[in-house]
């Protein structure tokens, strides 16, 4: 900063200028204002005009335009005198500010007195003070003027930039001022009457529409090997560059390749590295990344970002210097990321590398020699970055060589082990911690690249062993305060997270030697302990780390397992019963956004996987109704979801029961299987636009299972071994898994089934040779396209053609048939509903006529009495026509009835005397048949009461 301080002396000169020589002391800035003008009415007013009219007058008396014509006159030494003086006033004149009106003409003023430096250096100073006025800020007088001269303004401004070609340091640095001044506005000591400053963010904004930022960057080869104007420009860049937009402008004059390169110039104070590094951050930020990157892609600026990070790395000795190198190690790592940029060829890469592994293999290596970590905080970020650049390196395939020659494996491998220790060396626990987790996360992204050293250094079984110990016992409290350490608070999951996660990798590469060698670990029956372990922890509550655990589990199950019987038994009962749980999951969940939908893919693949193929793992499910989960997942109907589970059905109806529990299923609201899979066609063919009526019936004959997308195709002649596109449209929809299902069910018999159900199976029931008619049309239109067949050949075709146009009127004569039964149904269920009603007819009439007679009988006296009579004979005619001697006589009349209607529920019966008991009662059917019973329990009923008494029960009618 001495260097700085040494520019400074003419802003103290601006700032000390006498106040003496202010306008009212200044014949040649216009006479003061006159004592002889007495007040007027209104003193106060009087008072306020009189000041404006004295500024005004003050601020008309200097010419600018005589000043400007003064300025182009020729030279000699009395005008040259008189043009200094003359400026003299003018910056004393504007000394708080220059009005908008007026920073057009001062810019010319300052282009003349520029082109005079070249010839008179005493211009430098007036000129000096004439910019320093841009920095003071500007006037107005409405506020609409901010607008009205903004053109004027933003050239003005801009106008400084190319002030910069001027071969003077003390203007450069000048004008370097006044741009930062923008950002530090200070009000001057005194305001012009009747004028008002000009917001804070106005200059700002017309820097940025004159494009300032452009200029000053293209102005840094002016001041290429001078050091101080040079660090003035940065700083000035450095203030420009908080806005986009300068940025913007900056890119277009290549601003981060230029400050890239001198970023190793030589500076004592350290600014320059700082200012240029802070600008680069500034246009990372606010700018493209891709376009800054391809700035600094270059050979050249590779190497001096590696000149200036070993600089720092070896010499630094305060935290600002280990700040500054984390900030270029940054910026060095998004420069990696760019597979064009040569950090192998620059030696940056080797560095990097060795930087990384230096505390982990110890092994003496020239490029760190006298390197020593020293565990602070700026350290420990340095090394999470240099892992992070290994990660971005593996991506390279210039860089495996690198990394397999600089024990990159083992020192990764170092981390992967149990957490004995609260800390490593010098490392807190909190730390060593995050290192691990980071290390194993990078791990992952370096065993693609380095097979041979997984397998050599024992990589699996220190990653088995690690997992174990993740589900073990032994206590641990992680941290879980960073970036990888995630839901790992007080617990192991995140070391199993990212131990998995190595393990995913590593099986994704399909390698035989890595799986076997896993696999003879007995890597599977821990794989079975981890899930069910992760399993249980969901249980209790449910986050997306252990649900990414578990899908992590089951892939890897399912990679181990694939096309290997003696795996599928080792997978076997234990499995399928984790599995089982997994397909009982609720609908609901697969919304819920925490991972539910790929875990349920992760278990229908880890099921296709280890459990198809195995005949005691295929019962075994079946037995645990998994037939029936499947069903009722397909019944969700979700897409994502019903390819993959029609592709384990058609898998399964290999073995017989299967069949069986699918023709057994039952949905919601009594849903058959086939009912649900027609559904799922019928929905198939709507999402690929193939053409039906609103029946369900075939519109195309010649095409009439196509797709939207097969008939807008137009003929493309493609090699033997090319599939079509309508071979190709097989294994993207479901309809040929549907058409299997139905192989295996059956066409016929099929329960709850409609008549649209059974125009759409029609259909399903001859896709294969729908098919193979969309395949024969496809080779006669290649053919045409490129060939004009034989005759034979053609007849041939034409006959193939007719038999597929066959098809398609049979089946849909069929729809047409299936369609009129369905028609024929409807009549005779609307002819046997019509009888139904029309026997409701005399019934509702007898009802109304009976309803007429009670109403008659109570309103007509003559009609009741008649209907008495009716009663009566009607009562007679159903007695016996056998008549009792001497018995006794019932009356049918009721007694002082005073009613016109029947008689209700309760009536009154009479007993019939026992003397009478021998009478026809007696030797009727329903008499009793134990006579001497009743006879004797009659015996025993007093003598002295009287046989003639007539006992009365009220005996309810049924």
């Amino acid at each position: 900063m001495a260097s700085l301080a040494a520019a400074e002396p003419l802003a103290s000169q601006a700032a000390s200028r006498s106040p003496a020589l202010g306008p009212s002391r200044s014949p040649a800035l216009g006479p003061s204002r006159s004592p002889a003008l007495g007040p007027s009415r209104s003193g106060g007013e009087w008072r306020r005009n009189t000041t404006d009219a004295a500024q005004d007058t003050q601020l008309r008396s200097v010419d600018l335009d005589h000043v400007i014509k003064l300025l182009k006159s020729s030279d000699s030494k009395d005008l040259e005198k008189e043009q200094l003086k003359t400026l003299k006033k003018v910056v004393k004149h504007f000394e708080n500010g220059l009005p908008l009106k007026n920073v057009a003409q001062i810019t010319k003023i300052l282009n003349l007195c520029a082109e005079k430096m070249n010839e008179q250096e005493a211009f430098t100073e007036p000129l000096c003070e004439l910019i320093q006025l841009f920095g003071l800020p500007f006037q107005k007088k409405k506020s609409s003027d901010e607008i009205n001269y903004s053109v004027e303004v933003s050239q003005s401004i801009a106008h400084l930039g190319y002030l910069m070609r001027v071969p003077s340091s003390q203007v450069k640095i000048q004008i370097c001022k006044c741009i930062v001044s923008f950002y530090n506005m200070e009000l001057p000591r005194k305001l012009l009457s009747g004028y008002q400053p000009t917001s804070a963010s106005y200059k700002i904004q017309m820097a940025e529409v004159g494009g300032l930022a452009e200029t000053l960057v293209l102005s840094l080869a002016l001041v290429e090997n001078q050091l101080i104007e040079k660090l003035w420009v940065l700083k000035a860049l450095q203030h420009l560059s908080i806005s986009g937009r300068n940025c913007g402008l900056m890119m277009k004059a290549q601003a981060a390749s230029r400050l890239c390169l001198y970023l190793n110039g030589a500076d004592p104070s350290g600014q320059l590295v700082f200012r240029s590094s802070d600008i680069l951050w500034n246009l990372l930020e606010n700018t493209s990344k891709e376009e800054v990157v391809n700035q600094l892609s270059t050979l050249e600026c590779v190497h001096a970002l590696k000149e200036v990070f070993v600089d720092l790395l070896m010499h630094g000795f305060r935290r600002c210097d280990y700040q500054l190198r984390n900030d270029l190690l940054v910026i060095a790592t998004l420069v990696a990321e760019n597979p064009a940029v040569p950090m192998v060829e620059s030696g940056f890469a080797e560095l990097l590398i060795v930087l990384a592994t230096f505390t982990e293999v110890r092994l003496p290596n020239p490029l760190v020699k006298g390197f020593k970590l020293t565990y602070s905080y700026e350290d420990f970020e340095m090394k999470k970055l240099l892992f992070n650049v290994i990660a971005i390196l593996s991506k390279d395939p210039s860089a495996a060589q690198l990394l397999s020659e600089n024990h990159v494996m083992p020192a990764l491998l170092y981390y992967v082990k149990p957490n004995q220790r609260p800390g490593f060396h010098e490392w807190s626990a909190a730390q060593y911690e995050e290192l691990q987790l980071h290390a194993i996360a990078v791990l992952a992204s370096v065993v693609p690249v380095l097979v041979d050293k997984y397998l050599s250094c024992q990589a699996n079984t220190l990653l088995l062993v690690f997992l174990e110990w993740c589900i073990g016992q032994d206590p641990f409290f992680g941290q879980g305060n960073s970036f990888h350490g995630t839901g790992g608070c007080g617990n192991k999951l995140a070391q199993m997270r990212y131990g998995l996660r190595v393990l995913r990798f590593v099986v994704s590469l399909y390698d035989d030697a890595v799986n076997i060698n896993l696999c003879d670990q007995g890597a599977i029956s821990q794989l079975l302990d981890i899930l069910k372990y992760a399993a249980n922890k969901s249980e209790e509550k449910e986050s997306t780390l252990l649900l990414e655990i578990q899908a992590d589990t089951l892939f890897i199950l399912s990679v181990l397992c694939d096309n290997d019987l003696h795996r599928k038994e080792l997978f076997s009962c234990e499995g399928i019963a984790i599995l089982i749980p997994f397909f009982k999951m609720d609908p609901k969940k697969l919304y819920s956004g925490l991972g539910h939908n790929c875990l349920l893919l992760s278990a229908l693949d880890c099921l296709w996987s280890c459990v198809i193929g195995c005949y005691t793992g295929e019962d075994y499910f079946i037995e645990k109704q998994g037939i029936f989960l499947l069903l009722d997942l397909l019944a969700l109907k979700e897409k994502n979801l019903c390819n993959i589970i029609l592709g384990i059905l058609v898998e399964f109806c290999d073995n017989p029961k299967t069949t069986l529990h699918m023709s057994i299923w039952r949905g919601k609201r009594d849903q058959t299987a086939a009912n649900l899979l027609i559904q799922l066609w019928r929905q198939e063919e709507l999402d690929l636009g193939v053409k039906r009526d609103r029946y369900g019936m075939i519109v195309d004959i010649k095409k009439p299972i196509a797709t939207s997308f097969q008939r807008q195709q137009k003929v493309i002649p493609v090699p033997a071994n090319c599939p079509t596109f309508a071979i190709m449209e097989i294994s993207e929809s479901i309809r040929a898994k549907i058409y299997s299902l139905f192989c295996k069910l059956g066409f016929e018999n099929l329960p709850g089934l409609s008549t649209k159900d059974f125009v759409t199976l029609a259909i399903i029931q001859r896709y294969i040779d729908f098919k193979v008619g969309e395949v024969w049309s496809e080779i006669c239109a290649e053919i045409k396209e490129e060939f004009r067949p034989v005759t034979s050949d053609e007849r041939t075709l034409k006959a193939i053609s007719k038999v597929s146009e066959g098809i398609g009127r049979t089946v849909v004569a069929l729809q047409v048939e299936v369609l009129k039964i369905q028609q024929e149904q409807k009549i005779q269920e609307e002819e046997k509903t019509y009888k139904e009603i029309q026997a409701t007819h005399p019934q509702r009439e007898l009802i109304n006529k009976s309803w007429e007679n009670v109403m008659t009988q109570t309103s007509n006296y003559e009609a009741l009495k008649k209907a008495k009579r009716l009663q009566k004979i009607s009562i007679e005619a159903s007695g016996s026509n056998a008549n009792v001697q001497n018995g006794p006589v019932h009356s049918t009349d009721i007694k002082k009835l005073r009613t016109t209607v029947g008689p209700g529920r309760l009536v009154t019966v009479e007993s019939t005397p026992c003397q009478y008991s021998g009478g026809p009662l007696a030797v009727a059917d329903h008499a009793p048949r134990k006579a001497a019973v009743f006879k004797g329990a009659l015996k025993k009923i007093k003598r002295d009461k009287t046989l003639d008494s007539v006992k009365k029960k009220s005996v309810p009618v049924e």
